[in-house]
């Protein structure tokens, strides 16, 4: 039976080995923090909790650094083994930068993730559907296809990116929006309570990321420091632009602005219909929809709920393929639930 070690048991190394024991995989893992190390252990993402580094890499063929950054170059820095090696760091410059000559590794970036962190929102289907970078830096080519095959294998697709290409586009499409969400939630809390009391769906949804674990952040912001900023300095622009627009009352340059956004927007993903169900304030509500769903055979695309701030129920949107929206509707409408 093939065998991987996770150095770092919070969500993204639980949720691998998770994923890789459903496979077929045995895997070691050690972490630093014992506590992590026994929630994955007991949460079936790790069949052997080693003591040490050395312990769970003994006879293991891959190795996963599931750390933080800083913890991942420590490690890269004094790591001696054949097997083959990879990483899940959100910065990819520095890591290829730190391999030492002659390991075999080949740097990565699952984009898979969620607000919650540790072993405990662990999931082996996290990576279902998900992008998976692979950096093909100073990396052989048997190495990098032995990781796409592992990768798939988890039910993501790999995506080969060269570290400084990766870091580039990563502080567009994540690290620009952690610090966006970040500072607009900032901005409201500023505004006053009432803001807060106000926000709708749109809002929560803008500023999801900013949920997330905070403790990593920094140290990835500034590692991709110059691209970060770069991303920021652009964002200003256009902002600088949305301002003009708005003073001079440009509606026609608006206009033009908003619809070019909504096509790319409704190019990045596939079309969806959404259907709205009223939530009442009873228990056993939402397993109610599970059993509507499961009737109904339909593949969920994402889901979103909107909850009265003080009880009362709430709507609860699932976006569904549109040749499935009115299989759905039909099997809400047959166990007495309303649309919206």
């Amino acid at each position: 039976m093939r065998r991987a070690a996770i150095f770092g048991t919070g969500l993204i190394g639980a949720s691998l080995g998770m994923a890789l024991r459903r496979v077929g995989w045995t895997v070691a893992g050690w972490d630093p923090d014992g506590a992590a190390l026994e929630e994955a252990t007991e949460r079936s993402a790790v069949d052997y909790p080693c003591e040490s580094q050395e312990a769970a890499l003994e006879g293991s063929e891959l190795v996963v650094l599931a750390g933080p950054l800083t913890a991942t170059l420590e490690t890269l820095s004094g790591l001696r083994t054949d097997a083959l090696v990879t990483d899940v760091a959100g910065v990819k410059g520095p890591v290829v930068d730190a391999r030492p000559a002659g390991l075999r590794l080949v740097a990565g970036h699952p984009m898979a993730g969620r607000e919650q962190a540790g072993p405990a929102a662990a999931s082996p289907s996290l990576f279902k559907g998900a992008a998976w970078v692979i950096c093909p830096d100073h990396a052989v080519a048997d190495d990098i296809e032995a990781l796409e095959s592992i990768v798939e294998s988890v039910g993501a697709m790999p995506y080969r990116l060269p570290a400084a290409e990766h870091d580039r586009v990563i502080a567009d499409i994540s690290h620009l929006p952690q610090v966006l969400a970040v500072s607009l939630i900032n901005l409201i809390t500023r505004s006053g309570p009432v803001a807060g009391r106000l926000v709708a769906g749109s809002f929560r949804d803008l500023t999801r990321v900013a949920a997330s674990e905070p403790r990593w952040w920094p140290e990835v912001l500034a590692a991709n420091e110059a691209n970060v900023s770069d991303s920021i300095g652009r964002l200003m622009s256009l902002l600088g632009e949305v301002r003009e627009e708005v003073a001079q009352g440009a509606s026609g340059r608006l206009t033009t602005r908003i619809e070019e956004a909504r096509s790319r927007r409704q190019a990045m993903a596939p079309p969806v219909v959404r259907v709205g169900v009223v939530l009442q304030d009873r228990p056993g509500e939402i397993a109610s929809v599970g059993r509507a769903l499961e009737r109904s055979g339909v593949d969920v695309r994402d889901l979103q709920l909107r909850h009265a701030l003080h009880g009362g129920g709430g709507i609860l949107t699932l976006s569904v393929r549109p040749s499935e929206a009115d299989a759905l509707r039909s099997a809400l409408l047959e166990a007495d639930f309303s649309l919206e």
